[in-house]
């Protein structure tokens, strides 16, 4: 997979290029299968990167996206989106792809600031991720912490700065090490509730996800535990779109 023609500025016209690594569907997001089951899981990934890749676009202060991946499939969807796509490397695991990516961004005169941004933000909101990368253009290199407080979702750097990223395991504490500046910019939950879990999933349909991801999850049956309470915000989710699509047309409803 090479990289695509959208490597050149199709945001919204900002300063940041944003970086987003996707691993294969077929092995992504695997702690979900318990909660939403294995045929759903591969979907529900792709749907995550979806809305947040569409939510990223809109994002004023943001030129261009680059989603890092080897999934083919992924990839034209994501295209299909106005993002640009390089290939992973092989073996190299999610910091040597965001290693790659930035490069290969910054080789193609696309990058100034640049930043890592997680694939898994179903209810990522254009405004939100504004505010993230206003606090973070004031600094070289910061980062802004997961829901939890242990992890990482979006790793900023600036022009000239080495991104050197440190994802994985607890990451919110290498960063930390590593001199990035931690973010605290107020209400803005949507950057920060990234998903693995079931527990997580939930938390994001609290906030309201995107089309995407409500797409997948009200054609699923087989949610274990979860499934009321998520079924329940789901269906109102789902209603509010069509409402809105509604009203956005003009038409009146029957």
């Amino acid at each position: 997979m090479g990289v695509m023609p959208h490597m050149t500025s199709t945001g919204g016209g900002g300063d940041w290029t944003l970086v987003v690594p996707l691993k294969p569907l077929t092995r992504a997001k695997s702690r979900l299968s318990a909660s939403v089951g294995e045929a759903a899981r591969a979907r529900l990934a792709l749907a995550f990167a979806q809305d947040t890749v569409h939510a990223a676009m809109r994002c004023p202060r943001v030129r261009t996206v680059v989603v890092v991946t080897d999934d083919v499939r992924a990839g034209r969807v994501l295209t299909g989106l106005g993002a640009g796509v390089v290939p992973d490397v092989a073996g190299g695991g999610l910091n040597a792809a965001l290693r790659h990516g930035v490069a290969r961004a910054r080789a193609e005169r696309v990058a100034g600031a640049v930043a890592a941004l997680n694939a898994d933000l179903p209810a990522l909101r254009p405004a939100e991720l504004s505010r993230v990368l206003a606090a973070a253009a004031a600094v070289p290199r910061a980062f802004l912490p997961d829901a939890a407080g242990t992890g990482t979702t979006l790793l900023a750097a600036g022009a000239e700065v080495a991104l050197r990223p440190a994802f994985g395991w607890q990451s919110r504490r290498r960063h930390l090490a590593s001199g990035a500046v931690e973010l605290s910019p107020p209400d803005v939950p949507g950057v920060r509730q990234d998903v693995d879990t079931g527990e997580d999933l939930l938390a994001a349909l609290e906030l309201g996800v995107g089309t995407h991801t409500l797409g997948v999850l009200d054609r699923l049956d087989d949610f274990d535990a979860f499934r009321g309470a998520a079924r329940g915000i789901v269906e109102d989710a789902v209603e509010d779109a069509a409402e809105d699509a509604v009203r956005a047309s003009g038409v009146s409803p029957a």
